[in-house]
């Protein structure tokens, strides 16, 4: 690996999560294994086995969908099944990928990966143009609340490089795109994942195209607005009181910053007692700080002695969550054993713990034709369906829309401890 850089410098590094999304045979695993190779992010050993394996398959070149087709399953097909993970830095940003599956019958691996993603990358062959595997992608893109899309139109090597081809799909790709996210970030790309245009490297077959590389878009797009940084939220993970001679009545309440801004004065609200007080101090190994926002890991100190534990939320005293026991959510099934209507299950949403009952399923998604399909209360495995939850305890929650860690949350088969479902609360 060519680059080095100092372990404070890298940790100080802004990080971009993204995903790819596409259909069978795109290029995805290709496209990130150019995007390694050609930003010099591969090791010597990963280098040398992925040129072993290339001559194994009889490629004629270096098989760069090795990098990241990790399951002997995925070689041998040819397709990716799991979802497979891999870091990469440059001098401008740290990334992580989360290279996800086309199949259909792998929603729930797509789901998982680009949960977390500020942007993501969808892949269209420019052979086939925009399909319905490329509409179904884009939507769950939308559903999951991605900030920035990069539309990649691949393979423009087998399309003479046209400049054509390229503005007929991406009008195309905008005509549905409007429909499901007006106003989103997106922007389009023609690349060959194969040959290397336009991934790390201009390229010299489409003059007609300069408005930069994958790279260049992934290092320059801004995500600092990506958290909701409207309102405060402050999920308590943990209590501290370390009960030592020198922090005798040292009481401090651990947790990420879920929302907004927070600062040493600021009029709080506890909840679910709703008891209102004030932070005194922000504290982290570091040092005390003036200021706190996503995704900060800190300490809270307030005013007041207030019974407060994990699983309750600080938020400002003049913007609270909303409260419910009786929750809307879409939800992706991920269990082969199909919803039970009424049955429970244990929900977890930040750091609460609490048990549910399923009430309604008002809807399953044909995420083909999305078509919203009232009359099937079948809920199988890679499903997408609206349902309404009832809780044991409220939850303090805001919509998915507008803040992704407190409008998600998880549903677990108590018997299995299995996660069965991610949901996002509407």
């Amino acid at each position: 690996m060519e680059r080095t850089f100092s372990s404070k410098a890298y940790l100080d590094m802004e990080l971009l999560r993204f995903t790819t999304a596409g259909s069978v045979d795109d290029g995805k695993s290709t496209l990130i294994g150019r995007l390694l190779y050609d930003s010099k992010s591969i090791f010597e050993d990963q280098l040398d086995a992925v040129k072993r394996a290339s001559v194994q398959k009889g490629s004629e070149h270096l098989n760069l969908a090795l990098f990241t087709d990790g399951l002997r399953a995925e070689r041998e097909q040819g397709i990716t099944i799991d979802v497979a993970y891999r870091y990469f830095a440059t001098p401008h940003r740290k990334f992580i990928i989360a290279d996800t599956p086309g199949h259909i019958q792998y929603t729930r691996n797509m789901v998982t990966g680009a949960s977390t993603a500020n942007a993501a990358i969808v892949l269209i062959d420019a052979r086939n143009g925009v399909i319905e595997q490329t509409h179904r992608h884009a939507f769950i893109a939308s559903l999951l609340g991605i900030p920035h899309i990069i539309v990649c139109i691949n393979k423009m090597d087998l399309m003479d490089f046209r400049e054509e081809v390229y503005t007929s799909i991406k009008h195309d790709f905008q005509l549905f795109a409007n429909q499901i996210f007006p106003g989103q970030d997106m922007r389009f790309i023609p690349i060959s994942a194969l040959k290397g245009d336009n991934v790390v490297k201009p390229s010299e077959n489409m003059p007609w195209y300069d408005n930069g590389t994958l790279l260049h878009h992934l290092e320059t797009i801004p995500i600092s607005q990506d958290h909701d940084l409207k309102h405060p939220r402050f999920p308590v993970q943990y209590v501290i009181r370390p009960e030592s001679d020198e922090f005798h009545d040292y009481r401090g309440y651990a947790g990420r910053v879920a929302g907004g801004f927070f600062h040493p004065g600021d009029k709080i609200v506890v909840l679910p007692s709703g008891i209102e007080s004030e932070i005194t101090s922000i504290d982290t190994l570091s040092g005390p700080l003036s200021e706190a926002h996503p995704p900060m890991s800190v300490t809270l100190t307030i005013k007041d002695d207030v019974d407060l534990s994990r699983g309750d939320m600080i938020a400002s005293s003049g913007d609270v969550p909303f409260s419910s026991c009786e929750i809307n959510t879409m939800i992706c099934w991920m269990n082969q054993k199909p919803m039970q209507l009424n049955g429970k299950y244990a929900l977890k949403h930040t750091t609460k713990d609490v048990r549910c009952v399923i009430q309604e399923i008002d809807y399953v998604l044909n995420i083909s034709t999305l078509e919203k399909v009232k009359e099937n209360k079948n809920v199988r495995m890679n499903d997408i369906a609206l349902i309404r939850l009832r809780t044991t305890k409220p939850l303090f929650f805001d919509p998915y829309t507008t803040n992704r860690i407190t409008g998600s949350l998880i549903l677990i088969d108590e018997a299995t401890n299995e996660t069965v479902a991610a949901g996002m609360i509407v």
